[in-house]
């Protein structure tokens, strides 16, 4: 199958009243001692702990919604993830005037922010699906039901996923909230709320996951498609290390180069030829990507994910049709800042440079005016033959959340931060392959001499823009917030730099008042 995601209801399918609130009550009467009397259950569970970053409810796109008290649309996990990770950098503004979302640009949002608190509690909500999965799937549980050997061994497997997609999840809440509840499947449902983790603790129960789950995780390219395979685990490590001395206070480069390598040496993935391949309505294809969030027009319907990176990066004279989808959003653009990274070249020789410039201006003067900024239309719902993807409205188009390319550029960042086992000349090597194919030759390639940490900081935004990483890259270079400028950053045209505070997002105030054992991040 290409997607794996059949939103069958499971167990109930909890939903959270309070985020973090440990008494859930289902949705359903259904008992578990019904439900997995059908083996193919514990499947289908997994698949809807999948589904929480894809999709928003039982239905397609809107209408029974898995969190009632947030708008469905807005609250789509990987959209939200995606607009705190994008908005508040260089890398893309948007025209829109919802509530709060020109705060994410102007770097004034507050614990009131509606797209801060949806993240939030889409991270919990898959959080406590996998506890309940892991539940539900003890050995001793599965005595009691009798379980078939065949399904023991897949269950298994089945365990370690939904123990690596936590742990990607408290990555997320970490990375975007600092010190945030925690809480496991041990954790007693219906006691007290959770206490709240600090950042360094969940940091090392990350990393010890990671290391427990390793060996019951398929090979790399050996799991199903948007499923997570060792590879992705081994992404997820480097991802966590790499940005150590934030989260925890002490580095781990030469650990970050070990995962990397482990990626790479295991030859499961390869460069795709063509850049643009890589977001387009087949990209499934793509033996670059190593963990994708699927979508589908006709299975996977949603507001959020690339059906909203598509359409809202349309508008102005760009056509919708040659995109592949039936209507513009007029939204999302970028600004002279981030253009410049591409200064380096002329016209449009580094085909990574996907900037829509007809009737469009490079610098900014009103940021609600779509022809002010360049469009980035970088992902399309067309396939490789030019075919407009199974839907108009919902693309096919994957996100690809970890790729190859930014296990190459994390190698080589470590190597320059001191990390051991690694060297130098490798580092240039694999930065070079990703020019080589930008470029379509090794006129893009650079010397030695001109890899450094400002360097590698520019190309991850030129090869891994609108990825979801601008953010947490520009915090690891302390270039966020108290140092690095660019246009509307602050509110107004020029930038300003803005207070160190703003490196974590606030806990959502209805969470403060939900649960009091929560402190508020310094600030708010």
């Amino acid at each position: 199958m290409k997607k794996i995601l059949n939103f069958a209801l499971v167990l109930g399918l909890f939903f959270l009243a309070a985020c973090t609130d440990l008494d859930l009550q289902p949705k359903s009467s259904t008992t578990a001692s019904a439900l997995f009397k059908d083996e193919s259950a514990y499947r289908a569970f997994l698949a809807k702990v999948y589904a929480s970053i894809a999709v928003t409810g039982q239905q397609g796109p809107a209408g029974n919604t898995d969190i009632s008290s947030l708008d469905e649309g807005f609250s789509n996990y990987l959209r939200q993830l995606w607009q705190l990770e994008e908005l508040p950098t260089d890398e893309a503004v948007i025209g829109w005037g919802d509530e709060g979302i020109q705060d994410l640009h102007n770097h004034v949002w507050t614990s009131a922010n509606q797209f801060g608190r949806a993240v939030y509690y889409r991270i919990f909500f898959l959080i406590s699906q996998a506890n309940e999965f892991l539940r539900e799937t003890t050995d001793a549980k599965l005595d009691e039901r009798n379980v078939s050997e065949d399904t023991r061994k897949e269950v298994v497997t089945y365990r370690a996923e939904a123990r690596f997609l936590r742990s990607l999840a408290y990555w997320h809440a970490i990375d975007l909230f600092g010190n945030v509840p925690f809480y496991t499947e041990e954790s007693a449902i219906g006691s007290e709320p959770p206490a709240q983790g600090n950042r360094a603790d969940i940091f090392n129960y990350i990393d010890g996951e990671l290391k427990a789950i390793e060996g019951d995780m398929a090979a790399p390219g050996q799991n199903e498609y948007g499923r997570a395979d060792r590879a992705a685990l081994w992404m997820l490590q480097a991802k966590i290390y790499l940005n150590a001395e934030v989260y925890a206070g002490a580095p781990k480069y030469t650990e970050c180069v070990a995962a990397c390598k482990k990626v790479i040496d295991s030859g499961a993935y390869t460069l795709e030829e063509n850049y643009q391949d890589l977001f387009i309505a087949d990209n499934d294809q793509s033996k670059e990507v190593i963990f994708a969030i699927p979508f589908d027009g006709l299975s996977t319907e949603t507001w959020g994910g690339t059906t909203y990176l598509v359409h809202a990066a349309l508008g102005g004279s760009m056509k919708p049709e040659d995109y592949g989808v039936n209507s513009a959003w007029f939204g999302l653009r970028t600004t002279g800042a981030f253009v410049d990274l591409f200064s380096d070249i002329s016209g449009d020789t580094d085909e990574r440079a996907i900037f829509y410039t007809d009737g469009q201006t490079k610098e900014i003067n009103a940021v609600s005016n779509f022809n002010d900024g360049y469009a980035m239309p970088k992902y399309t719902n067309m396939t490789r033959d030019g075919v407009a993807g199974s839907d108009l409205t919902h693309p096919d188009t994957d996100f690809p959340m970890f790729r190859l390319a930014d296990a190459y550029l994390m190698y080589a960042e470590a190597v320059l931060r001191g990390g051991t086992g690694g060297d130098a000349g490798t580092a240039l090597n694999y930065v070079n392959l990703l020019r080589k194919r930008a470029y379509n030759d090794s006129t893009g390639n650079i010397t030695a001499a001109d890899l450094t940490l400002d360097f590698i900081l520019d190309e991850r935004g030129r090869e891994l823009y609108w990825e979801g990483h601008r953010r947490t890259d520009l915090i690891r270079f302390n270039q966020f917030s108290t140092n690095g400028i660019w246009p509307w950053k602050g509110g107004v045209k020029e930038g300003k730099t803005t207070d160190a505070y703003r490196n974590l997002f606030p806990i959502p105030s209805s969470d403060i008042l939900a649960n009091p054992k929560l402190r508020q991040n310094d600030g708010y």
